[in-house]
């Protein structure tokens, strides 16, 4: 079939970072699907495309061999190329595409409805959370990654140890056991991307649609997430500074999540009795008890509390901890241990999942921890963390006293403060960040209503100067919003 070519519709981009070659081809492309070249039109030959667009004839050639690739064109020896006769695409395709209100699966829009919060560089003051980046040791930290590269060819080229590298498992159980009085073995240690990888594998492996959960209330939103995710109903176990209130839900749950240690966000520590009574209840229901130790290791005054999951010999606790908050978040390194009723299928789920976390990474965090700088920094840490707890709250007083009452603990490396009245206070934590203020509001830690309003506030990575500095404009924003 002989038709003209139309080299008017052919536009060439020579300050373009895209190659000419890559140019023609996409605007080739583009007229056979609009059908403006239909099927059997026949091509110049490339010497004359070429003279025609002024471009060299080995970018023609390129652009139509890559076509006659695809399937879009026939190249023939000696004659023109020519279009092939392609399949006649639906009218209603791109209309549909465009008009459908739900592209998304009824899990994932329950995904996309679940709350967060994420850090912005350069914005620490005063991220809840957020350990200090000044004083990690990562001239340290990058020469045990440098050292590990050289020999990756050797263990950790490929898809192996997807529990966890072994040196590091070992290393984590020794870990637990002496600072968390956790009973377990580096058998039933799995490394993870992080805690929220934990949780949305243990959701996964250990949840049924319409399984409910108990969950704190207030308590952490990500965790939630992931089991309303997986399809679970949550039922509210309400903390408040007289602890945990554990009257049993109306239905008997099958996994119950708790941060024992350091509750999230309050950061008050259960009471023995209340232990004892859920692990109880856990064993008499065959519950799953999900124990959170986010930052249990950050307690100011006398020892850590030990982990629930060291107490008796109850094999119904799954013990999630991370690394997020003494080494540095980006790391994306966590674990969980693993009762041995479950030991044997995480293999097969983090083959499926794909969530077992990268090798190199872990080597170098277990030579980070068979060597003394993980101690080491822990401990420097807990001494900084104390001093900036104490400035903080003494200038929260100060500046913020008139409009938040301050809840103080003696664990965690953030803080939460109550407006003393009704209020927005999402609204109010937004306003913060355009100051370059960033916090998280109360607010979202509940979803049964009933909610306090409040903000959740980091000191860890703040000095003196930062922090004083940033109550100041703080201030200024309350004002501003209460008059």
């Amino acid at each position: 079939m002989k038709a003209s070519f139309p080299i008017d519709g052919i536009a060439l981009d020579r300050g373009s970072s895209a190659n000419l070659h890559r140019q023609l081809y996409v605007q080739l492309r583009g007229l056979i699907e609009r059908r403006v070249l239909p099927s059997g039109h026949a091509l110049p030959s490339t010497r004359v495309m070429a003279r025609d667009l002024q471009v060299g004839r080995n970018t023609v050639i390129a652009a139509c061999d890559q076509l006659a690739l695809e399937g879009y064109l026939a190249i023939r020896p000696r004659r023109p190329s020519v279009v092939m006769d392609l399949p006649t695409r639906s009218t209603t395709a791109e209309h549909v595409s465009a008009e459908d209100e739900n592209p998304i699966s009824l899990r994932g829009q329950a995904m996309l409805a679940q709350p967060y919060h994420h850090g912005r560089p350069g914005m620490l003051a005063f991220h809840p959370g957020m350990p200090d980046p000044d004083n990690f040791p990562f001239n340290t930290w990058s020469k045990l990654l440098s050292r590990r590269a050289k020999f990756a060819h050797i263990d950790l080229f490929g898809t192996y140890h997807v529990k966890g590298y072994p040196p590091l498992c070992e290393a984590i159980a020794r870990y637990l056991t002496a600072s968390r009085g956790a009973q377990c073995t580096a058998e039933q240690i799995v490394v993870t991307n992080g805690a929220q990888s934990a949780f949305d594998l243990l959701a996964r492996l250990l949840i049924d649609e319409g399984d409910t959960v108990w969950m704190e209330e207030p308590g952490y939103y990500g965790a939630g997430s992931a089991f309303v995710s997986a399809g679970a109903k949550l039922a509210p176990l309400r903390v408040g500074n007289a602890g945990w209130n554990l009257d049993p839900p109306p239905v008997v749950p099958r996994m119950i999540f708790v941060t024992p240690s350091c509750h999230h966000p309050l950061g008050i520590t259960m009471p023995m009795e209340q232990r004892l009574n859920l692990l109880h209840m856990a064993e008499t229901w065959r519950s799953w008890i999900i124990e959170d130790d986010y930052d249990g290791e950050y307690r100011f005054q006398g020892q850590p509390i030990p982990a629930l999951q060291g107490i008796g010999a109850s094999n119904r606790v799954v013990y999630v901890g991370t690394f997020a908050k003494i080494l540095f978040p980006a790391m994306r390194l966590g674990f969980l241990v693993a009762p041995k009723a479950i030991d044997h299928t995480i293999v097969s789920a983090l083959s499926v999942t794909g969530q077992f976390a990268p090798l190199l990474a872990q080597a170098a965090l277990a030579d980070f921890m068979n060597e003394g700088h993980f101690t080491r920094h822990l401990r420097r840490m807990r001494r900084l963390y104390a001093e900036r707890r104490q400035f903080f709250l003494d200038s929260a007083q100060r500046h913020l006293g008139e409009w938040l009452d301050f809840h103080s603990t003696e664990s965690g490396i953030q803080v939460v403060g109550i407006f003393c009245q009704r209020c927005n206070d999402a609204a109010i934590a937004e306003a913060l960040l355009q100051q370059g203020i960033n916090v998280s509001a109360l607010s979202i830690q509940y979803r049964h209503g009933s909610e306090q309003n409040g903000l959740v506030m980091g000191f860890a990575a703040a000095d003196a100067q930062t922090t004083e500095k940033t109550m100041q404009k703080f201030r200024a924003v309350l004002k501003a919003h209460f008059g």
